[in-house]
């Protein structure tokens, strides 16, 4: 899954030229444009499911979902009104929200898991993620002030370790002893299909890992403006997940291949299958909580790893980053 395409950057730059648009179109629905935090793929699935079975339209939305890619960033659309909605990737992105005073928050997360997972040869003597101290680890810019702070937290792990990863796999297969950041939904399948080669994999969250994933940001002004706009969009969009991931996916998967090209059938049915058995989307508090779930506890735990790691200050008001206020009522 490596991400992030220049026709959103092109869209939202065309679109803070011209000013927020209207709240409303022609047929009085409330206007959302979403931006994605990478190419149409199967993690995006439910959100195109709510798209193409009309479950935003009923609630009186009219969606566009924007692409994201190489260098676009989500949080800077929204800050410009540029989107009314975005796609947060990880807890740091939201977190770094309350740090920089951004005026934007999380409404809901759709991934109780974070799919990110570490990717080692298929040595029988690794056990776990702590057996992986010592190699080599590719990693990207983004990651090492990402989820590698918790690693090194959790795990002992130096940064001597780090070498640079520019999401293609050979160096990783040029190297016995080399483990590769990736996706649970992604490389794991791609270096076995296309190397022959069936990896370890180590999913973060399944050893404690505590951040969100695919998560729903605002602006504070659509927040504040239009909060049935706001619900309305996460109430379809867990419709969507729901629907995705059991029930009949193949509209949404139609959308998700005519947006990226790129995307084949076989890619997203096994990203589907891992999204349903490691249960990233109705696993966690979205047992009880129903799907989008967050809780003043989970950002608590994640907020007290980064902070003891000097990635935010102690004293930063990290509860700035998010609102309860559209989830966790089932």
């Amino acid at each position: 899954m490596n991400r992030r395409a220049l026709l959103a950057l092109a869209a939202a730059l065309a679109a803070t030229a011209c000013g927020p648009k209207k709240p409303n179109d022609a047929a009085g629905r409330v206007k959302i444009r979403f931006a994605t935090d990478w190419r149409a793929q199967a993690e995006h699935g439910g959100f195109y499911q709510a798209l193409a079975s009309g479950e935003y339209a009923r609630r009186g939305l009219d969606v566009e979902i924007v692409q994201g890619g190489p260098g676009v960033n989500v949080p800077q659309l929204l800050a410009s009104n540029a989107v009314e909605l975005g796609m947060g990737s990880n807890s740091f992105i939201v977190l770094n929200q309350a740090a920089e005073k951004t005026p934007v928050k999380a409404v809901a997360a759709f991934f109780q898991k974070d799919p990110q997972v570490l990717i080692a040869h298929p040595d029988p003597a690794l056990k776990s993620i702590a057996d992986l101290k010592g190699r080599p680890m590719l990693l990207a810019d983004a990651s090492v002030t990402a989820f590698w702070v918790w690693l090194k937290a959790r795990y002992g792990f130096n940064d001597s370790q780090v070498r640079k990863y520019n999401f293609n796999s050979a160096p990783f297969l040029a190297d016995q002893r080399a483990v590769q950041q990736g996706y649970l939904t992604s490389e794991p399948y791609t270096i076995e299909k296309e190397a022959g080669l069936k990896p370890r994999v180590f999913l973060l969250a399944d050893e404690g890992y505590p951040s969100y994933a695919t998560m729903v940001m605002a602006n504070e002004k659509l927040i504040n403006e239009h909060p049935q706009a706001v619900r309305a969009f996460i109430e379809a969009s867990a419709k969507g997940w729901t629907d995705y991931l059991n029930g009949d996916a193949s509209m949404a998967d139609a959308l998700i291949r005519k947006d990226n090209p790129e995307m084949t059938q076989d890619l997203l049915d096994q990203a589907r299958a891992k999204l349903k058995s490691y249960a990233l989307v109705d696993g966690g508090d979205a047992k009880t909580l129903g799907v989008g779930a967050m809780t003043d506890a989970r950002w608590a735990e994640f907020f007290k790893v980064a902070s003891e790691q000097g990635v935010y200050p102690k004293d930063l008001d990290y509860k700035r980053a998010y609102t309860l206020e559209f989830v966790g009522k089932s």
